[in-house]
């Protein structure tokens, strides 16, 4: 069945056409990736989908229901959670605080940053927190100042704060975007890990092609704008349109 259902959507800026009849069906429970060359679409499609653009035609619909319209949060509230670029945590705060905030949030829906102090007091949220830093093997530093960590760690860590609110599609933009290898790696077997054990959906965005055929089930290509195709990962490494959007060749 698909949770998510992307039909006719286009998006220009200016003379600049970003997005051209975009149709994108994402099965539930798949991992599906969107991939392309630079300047394809891919950030701007992914700024539909969680409420940062609305297109000027199309319809987004998540789980039988229009996104198109509605505040970041209140998409957040449908259950999708992203995960951007640039890892997106409080640098100030220790690694637990930091896993307790969307913990908070779920509990209690929107709150003052002045809650941080008196979070500590609150048994529920700590032992949720407690229980995510565990499933992202994270306990050990959960006293750490989260800005002294690596990337692979802050990507680590915001994964599980996205986690903790239970979404049931995650949508990762070029999660290894920096990172060396080995994190890269770890990140890859997180997202594996993530996948076997949660009844989630998981939408990743890259164009690390490593990243996408150890985790993708579906590929879709997006060139200038357009879904060139979409396949199962064996079938896209040798596609000939695939190869000329990235390499250049001629089909």
């Amino acid at each position: 069945m698909s949770i998510l259902e992307v039909k006719n959507v286009g998006k220009r800026f200016g003379g600049l056409q970003a997005l051209g009849d975009v149709n994108l069906s994402v099965q539930e429970n798949t991992v599906h990736a969107i991939i392309g060359p630079n300047g394809a679409g891919k950030s701007t499609l992914l700024n539909c989908l969680v409420g940062k653009l609305i297109p000027d035609t199309g319809s987004v619909m998540f789980d039988g229901q229009s996104v198109l319209g509605r505040k970041p949060y209140e998409i957040n509230q449908m259950g999708i959670s992203r995960v951007f670029q640039t890892p997106e945590i409080f640098g100030d705060l220790s690694v637990l605080e930091n896993m307790m905030i969307p913990c908070f949030a779920k509990r209690d829906g929107a709150f003052g940053m002045d809650a941080i102090s008196s979070m500590m007091g609150q048994k529920d949220v700590l032992e949720k927190a407690e229980e995510m830093l565990e499933d992202m093997n994270m306990a050990d530093k959960r006293h750490m100042h989260a800005a002294s960590m690596s990337r692979g760690d802050k990507r680590r860590l915001e994964i599980g704060m996205c986690l903790s609110q239970e979404p049931r599609l995650l949508l990762l933009d070029e999660p290894t975007a920096g990172m060396a290898r080995a994190d890269t790696n770890n990140t890859i077997d997180l997202l594996k890990q993530i996948k076997e054990e949660r009844d989630i959906t998981i939408a990743i965005i890259e164009h690390d092609m490593h990243v996408v055929f150890s985790l993708a089930e579906r590929i879709t290509v997006l060139a200038q704008g357009t879904p060139l195709v979409e396949d199962t990962p064996e079938n896209i490494k040798g596609h000939p349109k695939v190869r000329e959007a990235y390499l250049g060749e001629s089909a």
